[in-house]
């Protein structure tokens, strides 16, 4: 089930997608938006925490938080599934499954979803596209536990996180994500509609369950131009981790 303040965070995505509130506009302040979604202040500040995270907005002490954009970019400050990023910013999500087949898990794919080597897991190839068009080759490797269930799912699901929630319970709680660039490969070239060669933002991400197990480890290729991941940090908080590639 979405939280309360990813709910009211959606709903202030969608309005100022739409235009409700305009760029350069103030928000309510967060007493008036506590009161218009019947919430406390404290879930409406994580709401519009969210927002900030994703420069949508900007904040000012002792002035109105203004929008400052109409598009979000992709934040880590919460684990939000590419269906729902789309979904926030106005967009119509679709995904197709290419391939999918039960094998064995190599070293580098066991290490991540903490199984033995030459472990059960259930690979899938998918492309996701964006209105339309097609934006990201997903090559996503899940445990055995929940892959039966992944491969139960229609090959043109457009959100694999929501359908699992629905059918098993299942709640993605934590995402560790590496991300470099790359060249576009044969596979990337023909799905993505690129030029072999073309540069590729790659996001490397294992997600985990409420229990601690991995569910998936996955290597998410975008098209350029097609999505920007955004890291706010502070000497209090610093997310952003810098290592060798």
């Amino acid at each position: 089930m979405t939280r309360r303040h990813q709910q009211i965070a959606d709903d202030l995505r969608s309005a100022i997608a739409d235009g409700r509130y305009p760029v350069g506009s103030a928000l309510p302040s967060d007493a008036e938006l506590a009161a218009a979604y019947d919430a406390s202040r404290g879930t409406v500040r994580q709401a519009v925490s969210a927002l900030l995270a994703e420069g949508m907005i900007g904040s000012r002490q002792g002035a109105r938080r203004m929008v400052l954009t109409t598009t979000p970019s992709q934040s880590f400050t919460e684990l939000r599934s590419f269906a729902q990023w789309a979904a926030s910013g106005g967009h119509t999500a679709g995904g197709l499954v290419l391939e999918s087949a039960w094998e064995a898990a190599g070293g580098d794919i066991a290490a991540r979803l903490q199984v033995p080597t030459g472990a059960r897991v259930f690979r899938v190839l998918r492309v996701r596209t964006l209105d339309g068009d097609p934006v990201l080759l997903e090559r996503a490797v899940y445990a055995d536990w929940i892959g039966t269930a992944v491969e139960k799912l229609p090959p043109d699901c457009v959100s694999v996180t929501r359908r699992l929630h629905e059918d098993t319970g299942l709640v993605f709680t934590h995402g560790e994500h590496h991300i470099d660039a790359l060249a576009a490969g044969t596979l990337e070239a023909r799905h993505l509609r690129l030029r072999r060669g073309n540069p590729l933002l790659r996001v490397r991400r294992t997600t985990t369950a409420q229990d601690g197990r991995p569910v998936e480890t996955s290597d998410d290729r975008y098209r350029p131009g097609s999505v920007a991941f955004t890291v706010r940090n502070s000497l209090q908080a610093n997310s952003l981790t810098r290592t060798e590639g």
